[in-house]
C-alpha cells in the first residue's frame, strides 16, 4: 500500500517567518523550524532540481551554494540561511544558456542516470571557484563528498577540467 505524502506543520506559535534568496529571487516562507533548507526548497518553493540522497550529509546530492559557499542542504535548517543567498542548480543557467560547468557535463558525458549531477555541478562550480581544479587529483580530492553510484567519476573529472580550462580558471 503505498502512503500519501504528508506534511507535518508546525503549532502556529512554533512557525517561524523566514527569507530566502533564492536564484535572486526573494521568497518568503512560514515553515517549521525543524525543516532542512532541502526540504524548503523541494517542498516549499518547488524548487526540485536540488535532490534528497541520503538525509545524512553523506552522498552530496543535496548540494547547493549558500552565500557563494558549498552547502548540504540536507543539513542545513532553512532557519540558518535566512536572508542569505541561495543558488540551486535552477540558478546556474542563464536564461537558455547553460553554465559552462552545465555544458561541460553533456560534453563529456559525465552522468549516467543522472541523480547525482544537479549535486556535482554545484561542487563543481564551486570547485573551479575556489581554485581546486588545478589537477585531476586535486579535482577528485575537492568532489569527494559527491558520491555517483554509477561511476562516471572519470567523465566528472574532465568535465570539471574542462570547464575549468573553459572558464580560465
Amino acid at each position: 500500500m503505498d502512503a500519501e505524502p504528508t506534511t507535518i506543520e508546525a503549532p502556529e506559535d512554533a512557525a517561524a517567518d523566514v527569507t530566502l534568496q533564492v536564484n535572486g529571487r526573494s521568497r518568503q516562507l512560514r515553515i517549521d523550524p525543524r525543516v532542512t533548507l532541502l526540504d524548503a526548497l523541494r517542498d516549499h518553493l518547488g524548487l526540485t532540481g536540488t535532490k534528497k540522497g541520503c538525509d545524512r550529509g553523506e552522498c552530496g546530492a543535496c548540494t547547493v551554494h549558500v552565500d557563494g559557499r558549498r552547502a548540504l542542504s540536507c543539513l542545513t535548517l532553512a532557519v540558518m540561511a535566512d536572508g542569505r543567498e541561495i543558488t540551486t542548480i535552477e540558478g546556474l543557467a542563464e536564461g537558455d544558456r547553460l553554465h559552462p560547468v552545465q555544458a561541460a557535463f553533456i560534453e563529456h558525458d559525465a552522468f549516467q542516470c543522472g541523480f547525482c549531477t544537479p549535486g556535482q555541478i554545484m561542487s563543481a562550480v564551486a570547485c573551479i571557484r575556489e581554485g581546486h581544479a588545478g589537477s585531476d587529483d586535486e579535482i577528485r580530492e575537492s568532489m569527494s563528498g559527491n558520491l555517483c553510484r554509477c561511476a562516471a567519476y572519470p567523465q566528472i573529472v574532465a568535465a570539471v577540467r574542462a570547464a575549468a580550462t573553459a572558464t580560465g580558471i
